[in-house]
């Protein structure tokens, strides 16, 4: 029983000193396995292009939170994401961030200081501004604590209606109201078949007009023409991104120099990567004593 790391030269320093320190076997690199059939896990953001080469392998391991790009991973391999307090904490800090930029107007600020001129806009306090939260797991019920502590009024969305308590969540038949309500709209759910597509036409218009836009959540949710159709429209007033579609952002995309929008390259969250090692020895040692393995993600739902 052995773990294959495909990263970065830096996170296998990290990782090859964790396992060392842990007495766990471990390959730093594809090149280092001789032996194919001692592989039984492999971490990874981009799996190896031929995974028929382990045969014994029963488990990828995510170094990232999202795992819709490890879809199609061979029948009976567990797909388990990283669960990370830091990880969490890091996309909650940049949709605090994103939320406050967006409410205390830094899109059109940056435009006028590009222009040179000095112009002062109408306040608005937090508690005038309601914000909801489409995604309630464990990086949303943290938004929602965070941007509460600084006076919002916060609402949230899921397909089941659960949330942490003292939110108050709707669930799939109550997503009309939900919107109708949200001023600034954070987006933090993950990609499925039912997300896919989701921020659109229709959902834009069902906001309160000149509502605001922070997408954390999946590239491939968001309709990028549908977004400026409706910043054209006034359903949307402006926006921050951090994930787009397509990804990366070609450098000519109409999205980077459009002043009712600041977009950033997909880094809300950075795994530590000593963080990413400890959670690893994690899915090892359940995995040798043959217990249940955390962050296993469920195929059918996609989370």
């Amino acid at each position: 029983m052995a773990l294959l790391l495909t990263s970065t030269p830096e996170r296998q320093v990290v990782w090859r000193a964790a396992f060392a320190a842990a007495g766990e076997p471990f390959f730093a690199s594809e090149a280092e396995v001789t032996d194919p059939g001692a592989v039984t896990q492999i971490a990874c953001w981009t799996p190896p292009a031929d995974l028929s080469r382990y045969p014994n392998l029963d488990c990828v391991i995510c170094v990232g939170a999202g795992t819709d790009h490890l879809s199609d991973l061979p029948e009976g391999v567990t797909l388990v994401r990283t669960l990370s307090p830091g990880l969490d904490a890091m996309v909650r800090d940049w949709v605090t961030m994103a939320a406050l930029c967006l409410h205390r107007d830094l899109p059109a600020y940056v435009d006028q200081a590009r222009r040179g001129a000095w112009q002062a806009r109408p306040v608005r306090t937090a508690r005038s501004r309601r914000v909801g939260i489409m995604g309630m797991g464990r990086i949303g019920a943290l938004a929602a604590e965070s941007l509460r502590s600084l006076g919002f009024e916060v609402e949230g969305y899921s397909r089941s209606g659960r949330g942490p308590g003292g939110i108050k969540v709707h669930g799939a038949d109550g997503i009309g109201a939900f919107l109708a309500r949200s001023d600034l709209l954070v987006c933090l759910m993950p990609l499925t078949d039912q997300t896919r597509g989701a921020l659109n036409d229709a959902l834009f218009a069902a906001l309160p007009p000149g509502a605001m836009l922070v997408h954390a959540g999946r590239g491939a949710q968001l309709d990028m023409d549908a977004m400026r159709r409706a910043l054209d429209a006034g359903h949307l007033s402006t926006a921050m991104l951090d994930v787009t579609n397509p990804e990366p952002l070609p450098p000519d995309h109409w999205a980077w120099t459009d002043p009712r929008v600041i977009v950033t390259p997909h880094v809300a969250a950075q795994t530590d990567a000593a963080d990413g090692a400890a959670f690893a020895l994690q899915v090892v040692a359940a995995a040798r004593a043959g217990m249940p393995l955390p962050g296993v993600v469920d195929r059918g739902l996609g989370y």
